[in-house]
């Protein structure tokens, strides 16, 4: 059945008594910092542990390391229509994006270019359901790191093509000793252009350790912003939520925004509605 104005309210209320839940329940992250973004793809706990990448891939909610839903069949939908949320971290606020897409192995002692080749153009695994505004506006740009980089400063060169097919290169600053599980935002450089596809990166100095990093696209789905207080539950009905509807196949995972050196333990849980 399909939500209506009539009788959303019912629907969303049968919804969520027949709800499918899910759970996060994330170890902490150490080595992070104050204003920076967390990647909770490799923490322990709940979901499992995700595999570092390789190759560039598209990801779905087969991968280790997604928050399992059930694909549904048209017109039914699936939504976010509740969740709960605590941080051992005062005011931490827990997100959910959709891992559209990533790749790993980049190096950073190489000042030669190295090959990414992360593209969210492509029909697999119904990511052109999943990435939102056809423009890619709605789309997340990261450098994600797995093992830390050395204590060199460097700068990374993105090339990039957006979404009406120029070229460009993007700068990311590259901090010394970048640590695993930090994400540096990759953002356009255009005006009202938006990344569809990274090809390569180039960094200006070694970092002096190899380390391993990589490309992610992914687009924010949902944000739990937590009360002041350690480990306090702070809950959101469906209206705070905005009802987000959930694509077939979408590779959900949690991250946080840090506000001191570590991710601390996230725990949540999401009613996952089916109408």
């Amino acid at each position: 059945m399909a939500i209506s104005q009539a009788n959303a309210v019912n629907e969303i209320a049968w919804g969520l008594s027949n709800a499918e839940r899910l759970m996060i329940d994330k170890a902490s992250v150490a080595t992070q910092i104050a204003g920076g973004v967390c990647s909770l793809w490799r923490a322990t706990g709940i979901p499992g542990q995700g595999a570092i990448p390789t190759t560039a891939a598209v990801c779905s909610k087969a991968l280790l390391g997604a928050m399992g839903f059930t694909n549904q069949v048209g017109p039914v939908k699936a939504y976010m229509a509740y969740a709960w949320a605590s941080a051992q971290n005062a005011g931490y606020a827990p997100l959910v994006h959709d891992r559209l897409a990533h790749m790993g192995g980049l190096n950073g002692t190489l000042t030669t270019s190295q090959v990414c080749g992360v593209d969210i153009t492509l029909p697999t695994s119904n990511l052109p359901a999943r990435i939102g505004a056809a423009d890619y506006s709605d789309c997340n740009w990261w450098l994600e790191w797995y093992t830390a980089t050395g204590a060199t400063v460097s700068n990374a060169t993105c090339a990039v093509v957006y979404n009406d097919g120029t070229t460009g290169n993007v700068v990311v600053s590259v901090p010394a000793s970048t640590a695993a599980s930090r994400m540096l935002p990759i953002v356009s450089a255009v005006t009202g252009k938006f990344i569809r596809s990274i090809t390569t990166v180039q960094l200006s100095a070694s970092t002096a350790t190899a380390g391993n990093f990589g490309v992610t696209a992914t687009r924010e789905r949902l944000v739990m912003p937590t009360d002041n207080i350690a480990y306090k539950r702070r809950e959101f009905t469906w209206a705070q939520l905005g009802m987000n509807a959930v694509a077939n196949d979408a590779c959900l995972f949690p991250m946080v925004d840090t506000l001191t050196t570590s991710s601390g333990i996230i725990r949540s849980q999401i009613k996952m509605i089916y109408v």
